[in-house]
């Protein structure tokens, strides 16, 4: 009985005879299928870094995404809101959104702000006593702001004339807001990014 198991199995004709599988064939067969788990583990562990790295490049190198830390761009951004920077472009222009880190007069630790544009390098700003903002003599038009843009007197002097990679950035907010005003113009280093986009988190 034990004969009949072991011996081969008869060949159909025109086949080669089934030989019993040996020992070390059964080794290999372990072998190849561990090899081919190595070899998925490996391929997912690069995906997986490759994702990781798709992720920092966009999120630390390309785009920012941070929040509104105050009212001071209100009505066009609220206090929480989510904001996506675009990192790569520091050349900003007037009516741009940016996001700044700088320190103030009262404290040299740096804090974040988010402001907008209203002047560029070369440019002279004077805010006069009447609280009107002007740029190169000319009374600044901005349909959308609904505040008067006051001096805050013993900070910024006037007119000013912004250095290259100055710009000079007002909140949307003008009573009260934290802007040039107050820690003077915004240098090309201190610039995160440009706002591309606004998520809103107000009644989330």
């Amino acid at each position: 009985m034990n004969e009949e198991n072991s011996a081969p199995r008869a060949a159909e004709p025109g086949q080669s005879p089934e030989l019993p599988e040996t020992r070390e064939d059964k080794l290999q067969k372990q072998l190849r299928r561990s090899e081919r788990g190595v070899r998925e583990y490996q391929g997912l562990l690069i995906r997986f870094a490759a994702l990781l790295f798709v992720i920092w490049l966009l999120f630390f190198q390309i785009v920012g995404i941070t929040h509104m830390p105050n009212g001071d761009m209100s009505p066009r951004l609220d206090a929480g809101d989510l904001v996506l920077f675009y990192r790569l472009d520091k050349d900003v222009r007037a009516q741009d959104i940016i996001v700044i880190e700088k320190a103030t007069p009262d404290d040299p630790k740096k804090h974040l702000f988010i402001c907008r544009v209203v002047a560029a390098s070369g440019d002279v700003v004077e805010i006069t006593d009447a609280e009107q903002l002007r740029i190169n003599g000319n009374v600044a038009i901005e349909p959308n702001i609904f505040f008067a843009t006051a001096r805050y007197e013993g900070f910024t002097e006037y007119p000013l004339k912004l250095g290259e990679g100055e710009c000079f950035v007002l909140a949307d907010r003008r009573a009260g807001g934290a802007d040039s005003r107050y820690f003077g113009p915004v240098d090309k280093s201190e610039i995160l990014g440009t706002v591309i986009t606004v998520v809103r988190r107000n009644a989330l």
